[in-house]
C-alpha cells in the first residue's frame, strides 16, 4: 500500500500486540511510531509533531495508564485523534475521558 499521509502512534506494552498493530497500520499506508508506555509515548509525541492519531492501550505500567495518557494528549496536542483499547475493560465511546473511540481486544486487523 502507498503512503496515505497520516502518522499514527501505537502505545502498547505487550510487544507482540504492538507489533501486530504497527504492521497492520503500515500495510494500510500509515506512517507508524510506537511506544511501550505513556512516558515513551510523550517522548515520541514531543519529537514527531506530524502525529495525528494515537492508538493506546488502557492498562500499561509506568507513570500513567492509557486513559490518563489520552487526557494528557487531549490537553497538550488537541489535534491528535485518540483510540483507546483494552482486553480487560469495556467502555463505550461516551464514557471515555476524551473525545475518541474505544476498541475492545482482541481486534481483527484483517478488516480493511
Amino acid at each position: 500500500m502507498g503512503d496515505n499521509g497520516i502518522t499514527v502512534l501505537v502505545v502498547e506494552d505487550e510487544t507482540l500486540v504492538r507489533l501486530d498493530m504497527v504492521f497492520a497500520l503500515e500495510d494500510q499506508g500509515f506512517t507508524v511510531h510506537q511506544a511501550a508506555d505513556a512516558d515513551e509515548a510523550i517522548e515520541v509525541l514531543n519529537t514527531h509533531i506530524e502525529i495525528r492519531l494515537m492508538f493506546t492501550d488502557i492498562d500499561m505500567p509506568g507513570s500513567m495508564d492509557g486513559l490518563k495518557l489520552a487526557a494528557a494528549v487531549r490537553d497538550r496536542w488537541p489535534p491528535i485523534r485518540i483510540i483507546v483499547t483494552s482486553g480487560h475493560r469495556h467502555l463505550s465511546d461516551e464514557l471515555l475521558p476524551v473525545e475518541g473511540r474505544f476498541f475492545a481486544k482482541p481486534y481483527d486487523t484483517s478488516i480493511a
